[in-house]
């Protein structure tokens, strides 16, 4: 669970609820249904429309690495190829073929797989950056997801106070409740843009630099198998690797 996360949200709504509080205002008045409803449904819609499926679906399941991240282990990485460069300068490389089934990521298989069948360290590296470049943007489009949510949420918010006006301006016979109705109407701006600078801007750019780490995870097992490929001491591989890690 990232902590920082649900603080700093916490930290970002309690300011706002609590300013509006002390200026005399009610909870009760911020808390409208129909606003969100329009907000968060027409934000969600013309999100939808501007993404394929595969990319909308990986931008919400990447939503939840905000409070709980995916690990990126680089120091047990540096550990692993340091590892595997003592058993194939000691028994060669063809006694990495049995570790080859217990891997469970795809990318970490594929490069053991193309090291074990004895490809040069420039082969490795021109098929594994290919899966890495596009691994990296199905991610940033994926990312996008909630940038763009941040974009269309304060211009649904003004649609929905022009449809709260527009009830307003058929109560203008009753001016009593000309005054609540107009705060009401607004209120649909103040969730666009609240949402759009205190939700949807920060989840997009907490996902980037999860994003960014897990290539630089990527970037540093390729050196590895390079390395391992031209027969470097795992000594010189530990300490190029290093430099991966902050």
């Amino acid at each position: 669970m990232d902590r920082l996360s649900v603080f700093g949200l916490l930290v970002a709504f309690a300011g706002i609820l609590g300013g509006s509080l002390l200026e005399g205002g009610s909870v009760a008045i911020l808390l409208q249904g129909a606003s969100l409803l329009i907000v968060l449904g027409g934000t969600m819609g013309a999100v939808m429309l501007q993404n394929p499926y595969k990319i909308f679906s990986m931008g919400l399941r990447m939503g939840r690495w905000v409070f709980v991240p995916p690990r990126t282990t680089h120091q047990k990485m540096v550990y692993q190829l340091s590892a595997w460069s003592n058993l194939v300068r000691r028994d060669g490389v063809l006694k990495l073929e049995d570790q080859i089934d217990e891997i469970e990521d795809p990318f970490i298989r594929k490069g053991l797989q193309l090291l074990v069948d004895g490809n040069s360290a420039e082969k490795i590296r021109n098929v594994l950056e290919v899966d890495l470049r596009t691994f990296e943007q199905q991610r940033f489009q994926a990312a996008r997801v909630w940038e763009s949510a941040a974009g269309y949420a304060p211009t649904i918010g003004i649609m929905g106070a022009v449809l709260g006006l527009v009830h307003v301006m058929q109560s203008l016979s009753d001016p009593s409740k000309l005054g609540a109705g107009i705060a009401v109407a607004f209120i649909s701006t103040l969730y666009g843009v609240g949402l759009a600078n205190l939700v949807f801007l920060p989840v997009a750019g907490k996902i980037k630099m999860i994003i960014l780490r897990q290539v630089n995870l990527r970037e540093m097992y390729i050196d590895g198998l390079m390395m391992i490929a031209n027969g470097e001491h795992s000594r010189y591989l530990e300490n190029k690797l290093q430099g991966y890690i902050s």
